[in-house]
């Protein structure tokens, strides 16, 4: 058996990757179909009635329109491309056929997110990639802080699932369906009933807040953003997948597709906005002093996100959805190159350990190089740039047009995005240019770990089979470098082609067919913006020092991203000295942004601890309280089974006596009840 085992274990690889490539490709051609004038609305594909019981009608059935459709490519198609490179980087792991099986799963459950018609379907998708995302997080299941990692991911992940749970219940209540397109098409004649005298409900109010407790878990947003950074304790083909196309792409689909639910709440949207724009920030200062070379783009997606929740958060969901799919071409590359450079090492990670190993690793150090200027947003030329400035721009016209929250939230995308620029380059600059340094990892001993993924060195490295090396090598080009190429390709060009060829400017209207919503939360078709609300005024359109909002921005944050990558080169090829010096004389904030702000310690402190005690108080009463009553109420039969014991003589004329005796005096206090 175990040899057959390790005959048919090569086969896992191909299996998963040709399954999620085929799912691609159908994909794509259903979107195709999907083209056609007359279905551009939508198609729902109902398989079976999956739950029925009285009123309530929930059936395994699929949504397709356009956003699914796109959601689907970058799962599916990006997906695939990180199962081709997992199958080099995990060659030689025990575990090989256990990691793809993960692996598929976790894309069968992110379909089935993204295709559901109704909420439930929905949930069971969404619960799936948890539990998938708990199993490869922790796929180190013999490291002890793996396990830590994964349970962090899984616990946190429950609550903001307790609170879209909740929110599902209140839909139902509301509504009467969990069908999404029913529930939506009523909310959307609510919302343009708001200006005719209707006034929303305390469960119109409410639901969006709950909504959005779910989206700010999957999607790593202040305050439930901890469990990301931990997640690189799983293999780097985890993290390119979880951070990339699957996971924390979730909640900002959920909010995109449920856009109707929130605007019926004056609050909703602006909460979403600023907390997005918040944590963009915060993430992005984190990454400034992050050390960790899978690290730094760990802190970097978590802000990414930050900004696609300020897309949907100023209903610019275009933009949302379309640095959606940017981002998981340029983050796929960054961390799939990351690994290779880990690989190199044998698993280190400290980035202060490494420098000029473009000299060792040319073809994954310009590989890199692509993916750090578009998320950078290096104008013009990068994916990044277009999305994340369409973002900002309709941000800043928003703001402009009277909602005054949205300029406060420009104001954090626009440090933001300076902040990136430096701290990407930070990272490459560090690895790739000035004099050559390395310094190999040890896979199975690290005294002083910065974070979870140090102390797993990707523990993964001690079991891949490419030959011994003493020094940094490049990797094979299959299967590893090849996948790599159409993410570098998509990191360049899909930006400059989702705006000008406006790919994205029909998502709404193909999602919700609906004219209000559709004139608020979508456009650019003329590069700036073309939606108008019901009083002629474009909400995406506005002035700024005589310059169209969207051109003042990408002028701004083109300056900024030069200044940012300038700054970089300066301070980390060109005089890493003063930097140094530098350093030591802001050693507080450098110490305060090392550890995080001291986030983790603090939710130990104010959270783990206090229910850690409770925990133990609960033990000691279950123990010496409930199971000595249970003890007690147990007793009295036990005294009686022991008394009629010694009856038990073997003998069958006594056995039926007493059962003759029992059932005459059973009879004779039946009597006297029914004498009474």
């Amino acid at each position: 058996m175990i040899a057959l085992r390790d005959k048919l274990q090569p086969l896992a690889a191909p299996i998963c990757a040709g399954a999620i490539g085929a799912s691609f490709v159908i994909a794509m051609i259903v979107w195709m179909t999907l083209s056609i004038p007359e279905n551009k609305v939508g198609l729902t594909v109902n398989f079976y009635d999956w739950m029925a019981f009285g009123d309530f009608r929930v059936g395994f059935s699929y949504f397709l329109d356009s956003l699914t459709m796109i959601m689907l490519g970058v799962v599916c198609g990006v997906g695939c491309l990180i199962a081709i490179y997992a199958a080099g980087y995990m060659k030689g792991d025990p575990g090989y056929w256990r990691f793809f099986t993960y692996m598929a799963l976790f894309i069968f459950a992110m379909v089935t997110l993204v295709t559901a018609d109704n909420l439930v379907l929905l949930f069971l998708g969404w619960e799936g990639v948890g539990v998938c995302s708990y199993l490869l997080i922790g796929y180190y299941y013999d490291k002890p802080l793996a396990v830590a990692a994964a349970k962090k991911a899984f616990i946190v992940n429950r609550i903001g699932d307790f609170g879209f749970l909740l929110g599902i219940f209140l839909c139902y209540q509301t509504y009467g369906t969990v069908e999404i397109s029913v529930m939506l098409a009523e909310a959307r004649e609510n919302v343009a009933a708001l200006g005719e005298g209707y006034t929303a409900t305390t469960a119109d109010l409410w639901i969006p807040f709950l909504l959005m407790i779910g989206a700010f878990g999957k999607s790593a947003q202040i305050p439930l953003y901890v469990w990301l950074p931990d997640a690189m304790a799983g293999p780097t083909p985890v993290s390119a997948l979880v951070h990339a196309a699957t996971m924390v792409t979730a909640g900002v689909y959920l909010i995109a597709r449920c856009i109707p639910l929130f605007e019926l709440s004056p609050a909703a949207l602006p909460t979403v906005a600023v907390i997005g724009g918040c944590t963009a920030l915060f993430a992005a200062t984190i990454a400034l002093c992050c050390n960790d070379l899978k690290g730094v783009f760990a802190y970097s997606t978590v802000s990414q996100l930050g900004y696609m929740f300020v897309g949907v958060g100023c209903l610019s969901i275009d933009g949302a959805v379309f640095h959606l799919f940017t981002h998981a071409f340029f983050k796929a590359l960054l961390f799939l190159t990351a690994g290779s450079v880990m690989h190199a090492l044998a698993g280190q990670l400290d980035i202060r350990t490494m420098g000029g190993l473009r000299h060792k690793m040319p073809v994954t150090c310009w590989l890199m190089f692509v993916g750090c200027l578009s998320l950078a947003g290096f104008p013009f030329i990068t994916s990044g740039f277009w999305s994340k400035d369409l973002i900002l721009g309709d941000a800043l016209a928003y703001g402009l047009n009277g909602h005054s929250v949205y300029l406060f939230v420009t104001l954090l995308g626009v440090v933001t995005a300076f902040l990136t620029a430096f701290y990407t380059f930070r990272l490459w600059f560090t690895v790739f240019m000035g004099e050559e340094k390395f310094e190999m990892g040890d896979e199975h001993h690290h005294d002083t770990p910065e974070t979870p993924e140090a102390e797993h060195a990707e523990g993964d490295e001690a079991h891949h089979d490419h030959g011994h090396h003493d020094e940094p090598h490049e990797m094979p080009w299959l299967p590893m470098n090849a996948p790599l190429v159409p993410l570098a390709i998509g990191a360049i060009i899909f930006g400059v082609l989702g705006y000008k060829l406006h790919w994205f400017e029909n998502i709404i209207t193909h999602s919700t067919a609906d004219p209000v919503t559709a004139s608020l939360a979508s456009g650019h078709g003329d590069g700036h913006g073309y939606g108008h609300d019901d009083h002629g005024h474009d909400p995406h359109h506005a002035y700024l020092l005589g310059l169209d909002a969207h051109d003042f921005m990408i002028i701004l944050s083109s300056l900024l991203a030069i200044a940012g990558i300038g700054l970089a080169a300066f301070f980390f090829w060109f005089n890493r000295a003063l930097t140094a010096k530098i350093a030591t004389s802001l050693s507080p904030i450098v110490k305060l942004l090392e550890n995080k702000y001291y986030i983790d310690e603090l939710y130990d402190y104010a959270f783990v601890q206090p229910l850690r005690r409770l925990g133990g108080l609960f033990y000691v009463v279950d123990s010496l309280v409930i199971n000595n009553l249970i003890a007690l109420v147990a007793w009295a039969p036990s005294m009686i089974g022991r008394g009629v014991r010694p009856a038990r003589s073997g003998r069958l004329a006594a056995y039926s006596l007493s059962m003759v005796t029992g059932i005459a005096v059973l009879a004779l206090l039946i009597f006297m009840a029914v004498a009474r």
